[in-house]
């Protein structure tokens, strides 16, 4: 039986602002091997949901850089599993960038190409910051990237089987707790 909880935005901005110019090292750093800032985008989803989703091959989990889910650091394969998902962790789905709210996600198109994942830091005014990875980004507004298209990942909420505690020592970057 699946149980539901909120999405803890503060966590997840708490997170964004701890080490969005630095690196947890309980992650890999994928910038040199296709980017960062998709799973940057997840460790912030993770600090705000608590709860992975270990389902083979489409699921949304990092253990360790050899045993992860493609959705942990493809654009396109969060996008699907945040969207898509109807079991444990979180899920979310499209809305209007003037929606953005603490810990949602935006993902940014050129041409034909879903290229990086930002995390909203905050939304006033119709000012959107943001902090990102690979070209590491702390407040940064959106409206200083160049791209074609932009698409907001409202986070919802999260399901979850087992609670977890996990918030404190992921953003000391001590212990990730799965």
């Amino acid at each position: 039986m699946l149980f539901e909880k909120g999405y803890q935005r503060m966590n997840a901005l708490a997170y964004a602002r701890r080490w969005a110019l630095d690196r947890n090292p309980l992650f890999i750093n994928f910038a040199g091997i296709g980017g960062d800032c998709t799973s940057f985008a997840s460790q912030c989803v993770l600090a705000g949901s608590c709860i992975m989703n270990f389902t083979p091959d489409f699921g949304w989990y990092y253990i360790t850089s050899e045993l992860r889910a493609p959705a942990w650091s493809s654009v396109e394969f969060f996008y699907d599993f945040i969207t898509q998902n109807r079991g444990e962790g979180p899920y979310g789905e499209l809305a209007d960038l003037q929606n953005a709210e603490i810990g949602d996600i935006i993902q940014l198109q050129k041409e034909n190409d879903w290229y990086h994942t930002l995390v909203v830091l905050s939304n006033r005014g119709g000012e959107i910051l943001v902090a990102a990875h690979t070209v590491d980004a702390l407040d940064r507004p959106l409206s200083t990237y160049e791209y074609d298209g932009a698409r907001l990942i409202k986070i919802k909420g999260v399901r979850y089987s087992t609670d977890s505690r996990c918030f404190l020592p992921l953003l000391n970057g001590t212990e990730l707790r799965i």
